[in-house]
């Protein structure tokens, strides 16, 4: 071999191993990575390709039920028959849902709806077209099966109340689940999971909802479920059991129902357990968990007596007269007035160069606190209430529950007015006057109160001067002693002489020989009651109509007609239960509040519902002998 050829072998070769070493590194480089891959980050990669082979669903757990005083239930899950589409399976979806809308009512609405929802999911994806079906229709769709492609029957929950409008404004109602409350708990992100959207199903939502279950499915490339792996039905929600008697709830709602709108609750005077709580006219709750229709939606809201309002905690109502019970308490706490100090009454009082009448046009003489509760005289507290001042009133009010929110264990409760110096100032930027605090003597003018806060303070008024607050929650989950018990109430400050008074005002209205309710004592000894009535007039009597003559509420469009009211307790010897009624636009109270409000302190002394707390806190064996 020459020179040359010497030189081309040896440059060949270097090329060669030059070569042969780049592949021997990459082949090493592949190697190591293959190694990395396969042995040191095995199990990621192994669970990676688990996670993309297995998904985890949450199963929506089963809602706790809501039941009265005695277990009665009030909110309950139904089996629900539902009819599910699956797009891929169906061919022509519009012309399925056309045939389907021969077996169950599909309004054109629903049908674009559906239709929607199908353009929005995978083809294999069940869309749900209809809740709560009849065993007959699900009987005619599994017979029509070969002609409905697709289409296939699911079985699931639904909430049903019972009661329907009788516990419509306690209970509440359920619905899906908003865009603004989503808050990041994944379960509220479930197909059709329903929220608590009113009453006790919103206030103990958490409680009532439970906990998610899973379901551990196998799915291929797409996302279809080959098969399921695993499944937890999650927990159940607690069981809420409310201080309501829905026997009594039912007497009351009935009751009211014979008046365009009206409110009523009745409360234990010691423990604060509310045994009734209705506003009238109500509505049916079972509208709403499925999807309420726009038709009836549209009418509920359109109605001029507001069923959707729970007036008993939200309505705020001049008191009229019930409120003098506050303004006699006031003058006797500050010394203005004894039990003997007395007011001649002409039928009006003249103030500057105003003049405030009496009710009774010939005025009713000469009267000391007791006698002008029993017989409502105005000008008896347009007197004290001069010499009190509006601020001491108030603040006697405060104590007595008004002008509060008194944090009751529902949502949507509104706190009254009760005005002050201070609150004209800073509300209106104007100054008080002393004819403001006459009017506001006999609960007109800017005074504000709810029928839960007349109830309140008559429980406060004849229960001792116990600040006692209303409560519609027995217990949440498991039951016992310890969450039956109510709160100690605090004292409010006041006289047990003052409050005997007062008190006896309250019997004489019923059982004097001048009272105004005197005609409607409830007819069984041993269950009678005291009260007091009032009337809040709407609209302002003009000084010419007072001179010629006042229309009467019958003659009045009923907007105009005032508002009857009645405060009461029962038994009187030992009062246990307090009642308020309103009757919107009513009339006279004495007429039309008081035989509403007897009726229903006479059905519930007869009921009892109080028996239940006091058998569950008394041990066995401590009872008499």
């Amino acid at each position: 071999m020459d020179r040359g050829e010497s030189d081309r072998y040896r440059g060949l070769t270097r090329r060669a191993l030059v070569l042969g070493g780049m592949k021997l590194g990459l082949v090493g480089v592949l190697a190591g990575r293959l190694y990395q891959l396969q042995v040191i980050e095995s199990e990621r990669f192994q669970m990676l390709a688990e996670e993309n082979r297995i998904n985890m669903r949450l199963l929506p757990p089963t809602r706790g039920e809501i039941v009265d005083r005695f277990g009665v239930p009030l909110a309950v899950n139904n089996q629900n028959f539902q009819v599910v589409l699956v797009a891929e399976q169906a061919g022509d979806v519009a012309a399925t849902l056309e045939r389907l809308s021969k077996i169950t009512p599909l309004s054109d609405e629903e049908i674009e709806g559906i239709l929607r929802d199908v353009k929005r999911r995978r083809a294999f994806v069940p869309v749900t077209v209809r809740e709560n079906l009849t065993w007959e229709q699900v009987a005619a769709i599994e017979v029509n099966a070969p002609e409905l492609p697709g289409l296939s029957i699911e079985v699931g929950e639904t909430r049903f109340y019972p009661h329907a409008d009788v516990t419509s404004h306690v209970v509440g109602y359920v619905g899906a689940v908003a865009e603004s409350e989503l808050n990041g708990d994944p379960v509220l992100s479930i197909p059709g999971f329903k929220i608590g959207k009113n009453g006790i199903e919103r206030q103990h939502e958490e409680a009532l909802r439970g906990k998610a279950g899973t379901s551990q499915v196998e799915v291929n490339a797409v996302g279809r479920v080959i098969r399921e792996l695993k499944r937890d039905e999650g927990v159940e929600g607690d069981r809420v059991r409310l201080t309501l008697d829905v026997g009594l709830q039912e007497h009351v709602t009935r009751r009211l129902a014979v008046e365009q709108s009206a409110a009523a609750v009745i409360m234990d005077v010691h423990s604060g357990d509310v045994y009734a709580l209705a506003s009238s006219p109500g509505y049916d709750p079972n509208l709403f968990p499925s999807g309420i229709r726009s038709a009836d939606w549209s009418r509920l809201i359109n109605d001029p007596y507001a069923p959707l309002t729970n007036k008993a905690i939200a309505g705020q109502y001049a008191p009229g007269s019930t409120f003098k019970m506050a303004v006699a308490l006031a003058a006797l706490e500050e010394g203005i007035i004894t039990g003997d100090t007395t007011v001649y009454c002409p039928g009006h009082m003249t103030l500057g160069n105003h003049r405030f009448h009496c009710w009774k046009r010939g005025g009713h003489g000469r009267l000391d606190v007791v006698d002008a509760l029993e017989q409502s005289c105005d000008v008896y507290f347009y007197e004290i209430s001069r010499r009190v001042g509006i601020d001491k009133i108030a603040a006697m009010a405060n104590r007595l529950g008004m002008g509060e929110k008194l944090g009751i264990d529902l949502p949507g409760e509104r706190s009254g007015v009760i005005p002050t110096t201070q609150w004209k100032m800073a509300t209106m930027g104007q100054s008080w006057h002393p004819g403001e605090t006459v009017i506001a003597s006999i609960g007109q003018g800017f005074v504000l109160t709810t029928p839960l806060q007349l109830a309140t303070m008559t429980a406060r008024l004849v229960n001792g001067g116990k600040a006692v607050r209303p409560r519609v929650t027995l217990s949440v989950g498991p039951e016992g002693t310890a969450n039956l018990r109510p709160p100690e109430a605090p004292d409010i400050g006041v006289s047990e002489r003052n409050l005997e008074i007062v008190k006896r005002g309250m019997i004489a209205v019923m059982e004097g020989a001048r009272g105004t309710g005197r005609s409607r004592q409830i007819p069984v000894k041993g269950m009678e009651m005291g009260g007091k009535t009032g009337t809040s007039q709407v609209r302002r009597i003009t000084a010419a109509e007072r001179a010629t003559r006042v229309r009467s509420n019958e003659e009045l469009p009923w907007r105009e007609r005032d508002h009857a009211l009645f405060v009461g307790f029962a038994p009187i010897h030992a009062p246990r239960y307090a009642c308020s009624v309103i009757v919107e636009h009513g009339g006279g109270g004495s007429a039309v509040a008081v035989p509403i409000a007897r009726d229903i302190l006479l059905e519930c002394q007869q009921r009892d519902p109080a028996r239940l707390l006091m058998s569950e806190l008394v041990p066995e064996g401590d009872g008499e002998g």
